[in-house]
């Protein structure tokens, strides 16, 4: 569309049918800037766009702003009139548009508080910013980053935009009072119908959408939420069709999962990610790689051909060219074109691969990873080791790890009495978790389990020796429990008995890394509180504000995974172990394990014995491995964001009456609590929400959980899972001394290295997910890094502005607190031969697979 030099000036009487008889001198003239975000995707398709595009040409439709006044009519104490003017293009660029109305206003008007915009053009424009030139006291900003649906779309409906000053709801401006509670009803919905993609409405659902009862009964998956049996977080609800199998459950004939319509991704978070084809993109990795593999369930022969995936690539079959312009938007590092006939899936060689092709057979290394690797979340202090299970169900519950046994292996450090005095051993304690389900997934073809606990010692050096391995199965087909204990050893048949044992721990850790420390502990967790910080939230309360920056593309993310990752038939049920089982597991771990106070680090901390509270230590806090790279930096963080979010709650609310008055706050954390989390909404552990001190930890979890906890969990994956044999996703065969027949026994000894590989991912398991494992560990062009930007609505207030500007500061002092971390020798944790540093916390980072960068929020 060719821009229109000249801008409509347009001039409404506000207040008094005798306004022409004012005079000019009390005319305020007052110029709008508007800025566009430039973009050629709309919602329509391009042959409807081209023909409404020389229609709005003809006709010069626009954009119509309406300014709303602060203050009431006095004399008929109603809000006043609007003032009115048509925007027009002036200015085109590359990335944006630039709009332009006039206004005249009688210095009477009051202030503008709030912007009505009705989009009179033929399809969506996203509106960046607002500034309103002319006014004695300097420029008036409205930071809007939002869709604006054509009026012909919703012509009932103005958008509201309020500048960028903050007001608490008792603060603020009688005019704006309506305006403020409307626009949180319209957000709210009314709960029926299905959304459209055009849709800005945030309510709840249960995640009755993973199975696809429709295609296949085989699909049909638990209802997870709103049950006892299945407890878990809420979703963002989408109203689709419910199943014509069982109209308990959506279907899943569309993928196209509804989201808010500013949930959505920027187009350089598409170009990075796109969610428009990724299932398909998905789909025909699975298809190339089943045509080249006539056995799905094929491994790899030898550690040679893994690696080769590495030097050589894995080539694929040939594509038509679209099929392969497709796959390379998907996946566009992965695939290079050899030429018109070969296509190669290219992988990059891991960071640890690159520095010691032979970290993944490290013990040292197999313990280092539980705390500065993928998933530090799960190592703890823990003894005596005895399950909580019922005896009479899963057998004797006594742990087969005795005194003896861990002393055979701590002879040369310590004693037995003194390891348990001075808080030695640790453990990776997967027993009572998965040992109910081994039955269940032992009857699905390709895979097992066992219950497992893996036992660790802390060594002089600040170094933790792997100890122990025990496997455990449930009596199980008439068969008594059987459990056994595995230790590192010399001697060739333990040794590589102790490699098969890793083998089940590591993918025993993996899946609980991406289930639950991944998945539940963030994604999934987060998701009802984003929808509750709309629904209850005003956009120009201060609080909202302060975590608007947190919740940045998740509901998308979320989306993409349960379309493709998390659903019956998706990703995860086909590389991980528990199968069809792995979401009902997640919902265990919630309804056992979960509590919103203990997401807060400090607490999380001291929960899995890892530090004690100790006023004279730095951040009160005694950690007890001293060198934890996950705990040090995540400490430097956590005390970071919450000096910040400190600040910031105490300036708006100094006193705890505020808090407690504050009928927007108080409906927010109330709705997180008895809709978002509904199925624990009875629990006695949720922080009362009274004082300065409650919000700033409730907002300092929430800050926490979506920015450091996740990228500590995220942006490695690749780097410690992209060579598989590290981190397999799933133990395929049972362990050789497991009622082993004469030939499966032979067959280990005269070749256990082939047995090995046969109980690792198959060829498409393990590259289908180290797909995955890239695209999740990259970050975007647009990231949006932890403290690097201020947002419009801080810089406004002298006192957010400062306080600000000093936790930006403290966030590169941290980088340089890490860096200086991972060059000392005496960190054994974080500096040695063929180790990677740890720098999963350094706050900031460039795009791509950096392993490292602290984003506001949950974006990949």
């Amino acid at each position: 569309m060719d821009c229109v030099a000249q801008c409509v000036k347009a001039v409404l009487v506000c207040g008094s049918a005798n306004n022409d008889t004012k005079s000019h001198n009390n005319l305020i003239k007052v110029k709008a800037i508007i800025t566009l975000k430039h973009s050629d995707d709309g919602l329509l398709p391009n042959l409807v766009e081209d023909g409404l595009q020389k229609i709005e040409e003809l006709v010069g439709k626009t954009l119509v702003l309406e300014l709303v006044s602060n203050e009431l009519d006095q004399e008929a104490n109603s809000e006043k009139e609007t003032v009115k003017g048509s925007a027009q293009c002036i200015e085109e660029k590359d990335d944006e548009e630039r709009y332009e109305a006039e206004f005249e206003l009688y210095k009477d008007f009051g202030k503008v508080a709030a912007i009505l915009i009705e989009n009179e053009q033929y399809k969506e424009v996203f509106l960046k910013t607002i500034v309103l030139h002319g006014f004695p006291d300097g420029p008036l900003n409205f930071t809007c980053n939002s869709w604006i649906q054509p009026k012909n779309d919703s012509p009932d409906e103005k958008r509201v935009f309020f500048t960028d000053k903050s007001y608490l709801p008792s603060q603020t401006p009688r005019g704006l009072q309506r305006l403020r509670k409307q626009e949180l009803v319209l957000l709210r919905g009314n709960g029926e119908g299905e959304r459209k993609d055009s849709d800005r409405i945030y309510d709840y659902d249960v995640y009755n959408d993973l199975g696809d009862p429709d295609t296949n009964i085989e699909l049909k998956r638990p209802i997870l939420g709103g049950s006892k049996q299945y407890p878990y977080p809420r979703r963002c609800r989408t109203g689709r069709k419910h199943s014509d199998a069982d109209p308990r459950y959506e279907t899943r004939s569309i993928l196209n999962i509804y989201v808010p319509r500013d949930e959505s991704f920027s187009e350089t978070k598409q170009t990075q990610f796109n969610t428009s084809t990724i299932s398909l993109g998905i789909t025909a990795v699975i298809q190339s790689l089943d045509t080249i593999l006539t056995d799905p369930n094929l491994g790899f022969s030898s550690f040679e051909d893994i690696e080769n995936i590495y030097k050589e690539g894995f080539q694929l079959p040939p594509f038509k060219s679209n099929d392969l312009t497709f796959l390379q938007k998907v996946i566009p590092k992965l695939i290079q074109v050899v030429n018109d006939s070969q296509n190669l899936l290219r992988f990059d060689a891991p960071e640890p691969f690159k520095r010691d092709r032979f970290f993944w057979f490290s013990d040292v290394e197999f313990a280092r990873e539980t705390l500065a690797g993928a998933n530090p979340y799960s190592i703890q202090l823990e003894w005596p080791l005895k399950s909580k299970l019922d005896a009479k169900v899963y057998g004797p519950p006594e742990s087969a790890i005795t005194k003896e046994i861990i002393e055979s292996q701590i002879i040369t450090y310590s004693t037995f009495e003194e390891a348990i005095k001075e808080k030695k051993l640790f453990m990776l304690d997967y027993h009572d978790l998965y040992l109910p389900y081994v039955s269940k997934v032992r009857e699905v073809e390709g895979t097992t389990l066992y219950g497992s606990r893996t036992l660790f010692f802390l060594t002089n050096q600040g170094i933790l020796k792997p100890l122990a391995i025990e496997l455990t199965r449930p009596p199980i087909d008439g068969k008594p429990q059987w459990k056994q204990v595995f230790t590192p050893a010399s001697h060739s048949t333990n040794l590589w008995l102790w490699r098969h044992a890793k083998t089940h721990v590591a993918a025993h850790d993996t899946g609980y890394h991406q289930l639950i420390s991944h998945w539940l502990r963030a994604h999934c967790v987060v998701e009802p509180i984003i929808i509750a910080t709309h629904r209850q939230l005003s956009s120009m309360h201060p609080i909202y504000r302060l975590l608007h920056p947190h919740l940045r593309y998740t509901l998308e993310i979320n989306k993409v995974a349960r379309e493709v990752l998390i659903n019956a038939g998706g990703i995860l049920e086909i590389s991980f172990f528990p199968k069809k089982y792995t979401m009902e597991l997640s919902s265990v771990v919630y309804d056992k394990l979960w509590r919103f106070d203990t997401q807060a680090l400090p607490n999380d901390l001291i929960n899995r014995g890892m530090a004690v509270v100790d006023s004279k230590a730095q951040h009160g806090l005694k950690l007890t491995i001293e060198d934890y790279p996950f705990a040090n930096d995540g400490l430097l963080i956590w005390d970071a964001i919450k000096q910040w979010i400190t600040d910031y709650v105490n300036h708006y609310y100094p006193s705890p009456s505020i808090i407690e008055s504050d009928q927007e706050l108080q409906a927010w954390w109330t709705e997180v609590r008895t809709k978002g989390h509904g199925d624990k909404s009875e629990e006695a552990w949720w922080p009362n929400l009274k004082t300065q001190n409650d919000l700033i930890n409730i907002i300092t979890t929430i800050a926490w959980i979506t920015s450091a906890h996740h990228s500590a969990v995220n942006f490695t994956q690749y780097a410690y899972g992209g060579y598989f044999p590290n981190r397999p996703t799933i133990a395929r065969n049972k362990m050789p001394t497991e009622d082993p027949t004469k030939q499966q026994w032979e067959k280990f000894m005269n070749n256990p290295e082939q047995t090995l590989l046969e109980c690792f991912p198959s060829q498409i398991q393990a590259t289908l997910f180290t797909v995955i494992l890239n695209i999740l560990s990259e970050h975007s062009q647009d990231e949006e890094y932890i403290g690097q930007k201020m947002e419009p609505s801080w810089s406004e207030n002298p006192t957010i502005k400062v306080a600000f500007e000093k936790f930006h500061r403290r966030l590169k002092e941290i980088e340089g607190i890490i860096d200086s971390r991972n060059a000392n020798k005496n960190l054994k944790n974080r500096y040695g031969a063929g180790i990677m540093p740890y720098e999963s916390l350094k706050p900031f980072s460039g795009p791509g697979v950096t392993g490292k960068g602290v984003p506001y929020s949950i974006s990949i």
